[in-house]
């Protein structure tokens, strides 16, 4: 898969929008269909030949790093966060010097899904061209997504190249199901805390941001219904 073999998992949320199941648990460990939801991420990342995660924690950390710590299929670097919480782009760059220089995968866990006739990590990794791209995002079509209800999307020309959009007429085409390949050296010399989306903007500006379209059906596990939908459709 295009040699990428380093992934940062971001999951370090409160995950507030499943309470009352986040109470007790870290979003990371809700089950779903018998595994823990971060569980889910990690085995696409190891079926994608992914051999090291960098998964920051700061909420219930301890009962994370626990879990990760029975993983054995794939080296688990914790990246702390305890101190406070660094947003999307605040979590990558002090991930940083666990990422090294080559671009990687970056995950969220808030996605399962049931592949389509490519594997959708596949459908993101075999287009990646470093000389025209610095970010690549994994994208779905609206319809194919359980669970989004935002306007925020984008919009994609026919080279692949992504506009953010926020549109609620018309709604934009394609969510972004939370995995993009990028360059760590995008992050670097920024403050501690930052959202990754004024790069993003910045990089379709520039015509260097990119998408990838999975066949695959999405489901969006955000809150407790959003799980539970997504446990009856895995199951």
């Amino acid at each position: 898969m295009s040699g990428l073999k380093t992934a940062m998992v971001l999951a370090a949320g409160i995950g507030s929008r499943m309470r009352p199941l986040t109470d007790t648990l870290p979003k990371p460990l809700v089950p779903v269909a018998g595994r823990a939801l971060i569980d889910h991420t990690l085995d696409r990342l190891v079926e994608a030949g992914v051999t090291t995660a960098v998964v920051n924690v700061h909420h219930f950390a301890d009962m994370v790093e626990a879990h990760l710590a029975r993983r054995t299929d794939l080296r688990i670097v914790i990246s702390d966060e305890r101190v406070g919480l660094l947003d999307s782009g605040g979590g990558i760059a002090h991930a940083l010097g666990a990422l090294g220089d080559d671009p990687v995968l970056v995950a969220n866990i808030d996605n399962v899904w049931i592949e389509g006739k490519t594997p959708a990590l596949a459908s993101l990794a075999d287009g990646w061209d470093p000389e025209v791209m610095d970010i690549r995002i994994l994208l779905s079509p609206r319809a194919n997504c359980y669970g989004y209800n935002r306007p925020e999307g984008f919009v994609m020309d026919p080279a692949g190249r992504l506009t953010h959009s926020n549109s609620p007429d018309p709604l934009p085409p394609f969510n972004n199901i939370g995995f993009q390949i990028l360059k760590p050296a995008l992050l670097s010399g920024r403050e501690a805390s930052f959202s990754i989306l004024p790069i993003w903007k910045d990089l379709s500006a520039r015509g260097r941001l990119f998408g990838a379209v999975t066949d695959a059906t999405i489901i969006h596990v955000s809150d407790p219904a959003g799980r539970d939908y997504a446990d009856e459709q895995l199951r």
